[in-house]
C-alpha cells in the first residue's frame, strides 16, 4: 500500500462525505455573504444558504463558467480585501483573455498541500531532486510544483521552460531525479538529447510529472521509451487552484482528485445535466476551502470520466480518467465530433510517425469541411528501406478514418519539420475561423 502524504486521502466514503457536506455548507454561506455575484445567482433561482444541507444538494446551485470570469475582469469577483491578497496568477492564455486569479496565505497553503500529496503520490520524496521545466511567472504551474517540492524537502531546480540543451546538461551536471513540464515539451527533450548524444538510460531521471495539455497513453509509453522513466499524468487549472487538483498514483490507473477540497461532477456539456460515474461528459468543480476567489461548480470543459471503484493504493479519493479533449477544443468536421487526443492516439498506436503533428481544418467555397493532417515520420522507419512510405499512409489514413468516421488528407512530414513547444502544443489551426471572418469569400 502506499504512503499517504496526508491522512485524509484514507477517509471512508461517509467521512469524506460528511465533510464536503460541512464544508459546502460553510462555502455557500461564505459567498452568499462575500460576493455580489453569487448572491444575485442564488437570490434569482430563489435559493438560500440554509437551502444547502448535503453534499448532493449542490445540483441545486447554479454553474460558474469561464466567461463569468472575462465579464467580471480583473478582480470583481474577489471575496476578500485586497490587502489579504498575497499573491495573483493567470492562465497561460493560449486563446483569449487572460484571466487573474488571487490566492490568500490559506489558498497558497492549500495549494502546497495538494501538490506535496502530488509528489508522493508517485514515490518522490526529500532524497529526490525535482527539475521543474514549466515556465514561472503568471502561468500558475512553475510556481505550484515549485512550492510542493519545497515542502516534502526535495531539492529544487528551477530551470523554468526553454534552454532545453542546458536543460538536459543541468540533468547531467546535477542528477536531476524528477522532471516536470509539458508532455510535448518531455519529447522535445528526448529528440534534443538524442541529438547531443545523452544516454537518458544512464541518468539518475526516474519520474516524470507531466500536465497543461492532453496527452495518449501511447504518447506516455513514448516518453517512458525514450527517456527511460515512469510518467505520470497530473491535472489542474489556473481558475481551481493551479496544478494540484488531481494525479495519479504509482498504479497509474486514473488521477486521484482531491476530494476534500474539490468536489467533482460530471454534466452532459450539452444539457448540463448530472452523468453516473463512469459515464464521459463535461468535468465541473466545485472549490469547497478557497478563500480569495471561490469558485461553485465551475465548468472547466475539460472531457473526461469519473472511477469511484477502489484503487490499489488504498487511497479513498474517486479517480478522474485522463483528459480526452475539451469542449472549446473539439473540433467538428461535417457533423463528426473529432479531439486532437484521438488523433494522436491513432497515429502512436499505428508506428513509423513520431509525436509531432498539425491537424489542419479548411472550407473551401461551396464545398464541405476538410481535415488535413500533418504528421512526422519517425527517424527509424525512415532508416528501414525495406519500409513503404506509401504502405505506412495507406495504414494510417484507414485506422484514422476507423476511428474517427471521417475521411483525412494525411501528409508524411520529415521528421523536425514540425514547430515545437516549449510549453502547451498548439496542435488544431483551424483556417475556417478565417474563411468565416471574410464573409465566406477565400482571399
Amino acid at each position: 500500500m502506499s504512503q499517504f502524504y496526508s491522512e485524509v486521502e484514507g477517509l471512508s466514503r461517509e467521512e469524506l462525505r460528511n465533510l464536503q457536506s460541512e464544508r459546502l455548507r460553510a462555502l455557500v454561506k461564505y459567498v452568499y455573504e462575500r460576493m455580489p455575484f453569487y448572491r444575485q445567482k442564488f437570490d434569482a433561482l430563489k435559493i438560500k444558504p440554509e437551502d444547502i444541507k448535503d453534499i448532493s444538494d449542490i445540483v441545486k446551485l447554479p454553474f460558474t463558467t469561464k466567461q463569468d470570469i472575462v465579464d467580471n475582469y480583473p478582480l470583481k469577483l474577489l471575496a476578500v480585501p485586497m490587502k489579504e491578497v498575497v499573491r495573483i496568477q493567470s492562465s497561460s492564455g493560449t486563446t483569449g483573455r487572460n484571466i487573474f486569479m488571487p490566492y490568500t496565505k490559506n489558498d497558497l497553503e492549500l495549494w502546497t498541500e495538494v501538490m506535496a500529496r502530488a509528489y508522493w503520490r508517485v514515490g518522490v520524496y526529500e532524497d529526490d531532486i525535482v527539475q521543474i521545466a514549466y515556465g514561472y511567472g503568471l502561468f500558475t504551474g512553475g510556481l505550484g510544483f515549485h512550492q510542493g517540492a519545497e515542502r516534502i524537502g526535495a531539492t529544487v531546480i528551477p530551470t523554468s521552460a526553454g534552454n532545453t540543451r542546458r536543460q538536459i546538461q543541468i540533468m547531467q551536471d546535477l542528477g536531476t531525479t524528477v522532471l516536470c513540464c509539458t508532455p510535448s515539451y518531455a519529447l522535445y527533450i528526448a529528440e534534443v538529447g538524442n541529438e547531443m548524444g545523452v544516454d537518458f538510460a544512464s541518468l539518475p531521471l526516474r519520474v516524470g510529472i507531466f500536465g497543461a495539455e492532453p496527452w495518449s497513453e501511447e504518447m506516455r509509453d513514448e516518453i517512458e521509451k525514450k527517456l527511460h522513466i515512469d510518467a505520470y499524468n497530473m491535472y489542474g487549472l489556473c481558475e481551481i487552484i493551479g496544478p494540484g487538483v488531481a494525479n495519479e498514483c504509482e498504479y497509474k490507473d486514473g488521477m486521484h482528485i482531491n476530494e476534500d477540497v474539490f468536489y467533482p461532477e460530471i454534466i452532459d456539456p450539452q444539457t448540463g445535466e448530472p452523468l453516473p460515474p463512469g459515464e464521459k461528459g463535461e468535468l465541473v468543480l466545485t472549490t469547497l476551502t478557497k478563500e480569495a476567489l471561490p469558485l461553485i461548480r465551475y465548468r472547466t470543459r475539460d472531457i473526461c470520466s469519473i472511477n469511484p471503484e477502489p484503487c490499489k493504493c488504498g487511497r479513498t479519493f474517486w479517480r478522474l480518467s485522463r483528459i480526452q479533449g475539451r469542449t472549446d477544443d473539439m473540433i467538428i468536421v461535417r457533423g463528426i465530433n473529432v479531439f486532437p487526443s484521438q488523433i494522436e492516439s491513432v497515429l502512436l498506436s499505428v508506428g513509423g510517425v513520431a509525436p509531432h503533428y498539425e491537424i489542419i481544418v479548411d472550407r473551401e467555397k461551396g464545398r464541405l469541411d476538410t481535415l488535413e493532417l500533418r504528421v512526422e515520420v519517425s527517424e527509424s522507419f525512415l532508416s528501414d528501406e525495406m519500409r513503404s512510405l506509401e504502405e505506412l499512409r495507406q495504414r494510417l489514413e484507414e485506422a484514422l478514418e476507423s476511428a474517427l468516421d471521417i475521411s483525412v488528407n494525411l501528409t508524411l512530414a520529415e521528421p523536425g519539420s514540425i514547430p515545437r513547444s516549449e510549453g502547451k502544443a498548439k496542435r488544431v489551426i483551424d483556417k475556417r475561423e478565417l474563411f468565416q471572418r471574410e464573409g465566406g469569400e477565400r482571399k
